[in-house]
């Protein structure tokens, strides 16, 4: 990938394109939600994600970091459970990160999300193969060679938490009942990965 420096209207595009993506999928994010969660996690994503596309339509911030910072900020106020505090600490952390530069790298992005996952880790004390959305999050970041690695390695990350047994979030409850489902959460960082591939096209 090409170090070519990526400006606020590409984050736009990135959070733009994960709303469109968010919505077309939540029902399929519900319905794996249903067995071990709420059965809200499609609909809570989507509600978070739409206040994130209507705030950038109308008070779009002027740098990269400013975009993720407000779309964090958005989606903890708007989404519900748990999904919220973990997707927004994700954008923040890594649009704190970020600063205030105009312009940032693939590779200053690959490492604010980075920190933005270690963030994730912390906060739901999780690790990978714990059946979360750190199982999509982890390899997603540690796929430095594109953003389409990104993606692949995001999705592959969510289809491998099938047969794991879950042992943080609601799914933990489950037990041996949390083996054979797909985490919800996972699925939808895959969706946010694959967002980020789409805006680079």
């Amino acid at each position: 990938m090409s170090e070519t420096a990526l400006d606020a209207a590409f984050f736009i595009r990135w959070m733009t394109a994960a709303a469109a993506s968010i919505d077309r999928e939540a029902d399929r994010l519900t319905e794996l939600d249903s067995p071990i969660g709420d059965a809200d996690h499609g609909s809570n994503m989507q509600r978070g994600f739409a206040a994130v596309r209507k705030l950038l339509e109308t008070a779009a911030p002027q740098t990269p970091g400013g975009v993720l910072t407000a779309a964090g900020r958005q989606l903890i106020s708007t989404v519900g459970g748990a999904s919220g505090p973990l997707y927004g600490t994700l954008l923040r952390r890594a649009g704190k990160v970020l600063g205030d530069a105009e312009r940032v790298t693939p590779a200053e992005l690959r490492a604010a999300l980075a920190a933005g996952v270690d963030a994730v880790a912390q906060l739901g004390g999780a690790a990978p193969g714990d059946k979360t959305m750190l199982d999509a999050l982890v390899p997603a970041v540690g796929a430095t060679a594109s953003f389409d690695a990104a993606a692949a390695a995001a999705t592959e990350g969510a289809l491998a938490t099938v047969p794991l047994r879950a042992r943080k979030g609601r799914a933990s409850y489950l037990g041996e009942r949390s083996i054979g489902h797909q985490d919800p959460g996972a699925t939808s960082s895959a969706l946010l990965f694959a967002a980020l591939a789409e805006a680079a096209k």
